[in-house]
């Protein structure tokens, strides 16, 4: 039997991977009418998290954020005793390690998850899911993660997955950040973004290998060589800045990242790879 608390849309999703995949499984929800679809499809509805932990040894919570979850399990008390919780809600490292010691002090034991994917994909091998936690825990609930996606364990540290989770996530969304700025810079110079796709495109095609190189420059502390040095980079970001300012658009975040820039060539690595970067900006 596996429980499932949180039925907002990839709470249902998991739900029906598991339904679709044979388990047994029981469902809560604040309000109780998000369950209609889901038991419709056979889920069994528990009262409260505390019936919903009960009826099972795995319980998947999927929340909002930590804080929510943290409040939920609080809600389950003397049942998470003996029981395994997995939580499933998108926040930073400290957080998940705090429910880990929530967890543990009501007798239960604990495993965070990411999911890296979106809900459509939940169910099939397209899905990821990052897990930390005990290795043990996540061995033998295997069977269920693979129901739900690609999973992969990630450490011990109960943080962990989170830590992937923001990094992943800052990514994403730092990227699309950067598109959704360059078209109001366009706009701002009679560009329309129809215009601008087709060269966009374009760029997004050459930063597969970019990203590799950084990575690996990164890992392996190597900055020599360098096809793009930090000087050039400041020259460029400069230009960028002047042109934001002048279509009218935030440049705050090329500000930020022109002081890293500025504080690389400061410490003497203008003819270094811009991998170089990443050391002024974790300082």
């Amino acid at each position: 039997m596996i429980s499932i608390l949180g039925l907002a849309p990839m709470g249902r999703a998991l739900t029906v991977a598991l339904l679709d995949a044979g388990y047994r499984t029981t469902v809560w929800n604040r309000t109780a009418a998000k369950a209609d679809g889901v038991r419709a499809r056979g889920a069994l509805w528990a009262d409260s998290p505390a019936q919903a932990v009960a009826a099972a040894d795995l319980t998947l919570v999927n929340v909002v954020d930590q804080t929510v979850l943290d409040a939920v399990v609080t809600s389950a008390g003397a049942a998470v005793a003996d029981r395994v919780i997995v939580g499933l809600a998108s926040d930073t490292p400290d957080a998940a390690r705090r429910t880990a010691r929530l967890v543990d002090g009501l007798g239960g034991r604990y495993l965070d998850g990411a999911i890296m994917t979106p809900t459509e994909t939940i169910g099939s091998a397209r899905a990821s899911i990052l897990f930390s936690g005990p290795r043990e825990l996540y061995d033998t609930h295997r069977p269920v993660f693979d129901a739900l996606a690609t999973p992969t364990w990630v450490g011990e540290d109960p943080g962990r997955a989170a830590a992937f989770d923001m990094a992943l996530l800052d990514l994403f969304w730092t990227s699309v950040s950067g598109v959704l700025h360059s078209v109001n810079v366009a706009r701002a110079n009679g560009i329309s973004p129809a215009e601008l796709l087709p060269h966009a495109q374009g760029i997004a095609g050459i930063l597969p290998p970019i990203v590799d190189e950084l990575l690996e420059r990164i890992g392996a502390d190597r900055h020599d060589d360098s096809s793009a040095p930090v000087a050039s980079v400041a020259a460029s970001v400069r230009h960028l800045i002047t042109a934001s300012r002048a279509a009218g658009v935030d440049a705050g975040a090329l500000e930020a990242f022109r002081g890293y820039v500025d504080a690389a060539v400061a410490a003497g690595y203008g003819a270094d790879e811009i991998s170089r970067i990443a050391q002024t900006m974790g300082s």
